[in-house]
């Protein structure tokens, strides 16, 4: 059910990826760096409520928080449905991002799992993400030739208010009793400072920057690419994600296959990197064909990034302090997003599309030198 909430939400968020670059362009004061703005402004509502959230799941029910994020995702997507200006998207998706529920559901996983299955949890949730992200850029097309973007945020409303009868139909999990927490009323600044301090944590929290980042930088000029310089009609895009996502599948496969990460996390890490820079490299080529194996490349390198970091974040952060620890992850997540779409559109206005895709692989090389410098703690020890 959970996996479930995650995909709804999901949905609504990464359907507009593909969309918003080329239906926005005609709206009342678009332009290239307010486009990336619109792709990454939910971003920043985000990432300054994950850790709030977080820390108020730790407090409170957390299917409340829940219920309270899903109910913004409503608002802000009944705002950008009814906007005729690239303005009103952009309030619409900072509104949007004011539902900031990631945290307070990963967390809710590790309540409703035993400690010895909860890295299979986080791992099945992950998956569901990844599962969202190659569903949405398939639907969000298809929708968008029905109604535009307009259908696609009304579609998300209606995605936001599946995922409130999903949580309505939640147990109240058996650990989530406020007298066997640590008492206090005010925000347990302690928590915070103990979940960022563990290297393996941040590490993992400048990873979900990083990916998100290159997301939405690339997202900025992939859907135009596809139609200008690989030639590919716009009602064909989600044809071409569909079968690039289909392509992908064995890599995503090959590369998380019996969470041979759980063992080896630096090498499996680098190894999704190296996919990822590849596809990169090939997407800055223009052509046709080069530009179909790069957009399949980068997909089995993101999607397999996105199951594998949740998974490991929830194995290093400490129980007692697992939703502070997941809302930091979420709001690195989410700042990768909001810079990613901004320095995706001002690299855009500035140098164009060639400057998207030199500034994306450098900064892939420079996150792998990071990784490979690092000593990462093996998650498979941890949990045993």
């Amino acid at each position: 059910m959970l996996a479930t909430l995650y995909v709804v939400r999901m949905l609504g968020l990464f359907m507009v990826l593909p969309l918003i670059a080329i239906y926005s362009a005609d709206l009342a004061g678009a332009t290239p760096f307010l486009l990336g703005l619109a792709v990454g402004a939910y971003g920043l509502t985000q990432a300054s409520l994950q850790i709030p959230m977080g820390w108020l799941s730790d407090r409170i029910d957390r299917r409340l928080v829940i219920v309270l994020g899903l109910s913004m995702l409503t608002i802000g997507s009944v705002v950008a449905a009814m906007s005729s200006s690239i303005w009103g998207v952009i309030l619409g998706r900072f509104l949007q991002g004011a539902g900031a529920i990631a945290s307070a559901t990963m967390a809710l996983v590790a309540d409703y799992t035993r400690e010895e299955q909860r890295a299979k949890a986080s791992a099945i949730i992950g998956g569901s993400i990844a599962i969202a992200f190659g569903i949405a850029l398939v639907l969000g097309p298809v929708l968008a030739s029905f109604g535009g973007l307009q259908m696609v945020f009304a579609a998300t409303a209606g995605l936001a208010l599946m995922g409130v009868v999903v949580v309505l139909f939640l147990p109240k999990p058996q650990r989530f009793d406020r007298e066997k927490r640590p008492d206090g009323a005010g925000f347990q600044g302690s928590r915070l400072s103990q979940v960022l301090s563990i290297p393996s944590l941040n590490l993992m929290y400048l990873s979900i920057f990083f990916l998100h980042l290159t997301l939405m930088a690339v997202f900025v000029v992939v859907p135009t690419s596809l139609e200008t310089e690989a030639g590919i009609a716009l009602e064909q895009h989600a044809w071409v994600y569909l079968g690039a996502l289909v392509l992908s599948v064995p890599g995503i496969y090959w590369l998380v296959q019996g969470r041979r990460y759980m063992d080896r996390p630096i090498a499996n890490l680098m190894q999704c990197l190296g996919v990822l820079l590849l596809g990169v490299l090939l997407l800055s080529a223009g052509d046709l064909w080069p530009t179909l194996v790069g957009l399949c490349l980068f997909f089995t390198g993101f999607t397999a990034l996105e199951a594998m970091l949740p998974s490991l974040t929830s194995i290093y952060a400490p129980a007692s302090a697992r939703g502070t620890a997941m809302g930091v992850f979420a709001s690195s997540q989410f700042i990768g997003v909001f810079i990613g779409g901004l320095m995706g559109g001002a690299l855009l206005e500035t140098v164009g599309a060639v400057g998207v895709w030199a500034g994306m692989a450098a900064l892939t090389v420079v996150w792998a030198v990071i990784l490979r410098l690092s000593r990462l703690a093996s998650p498979a020890a941890i949990a045993a």
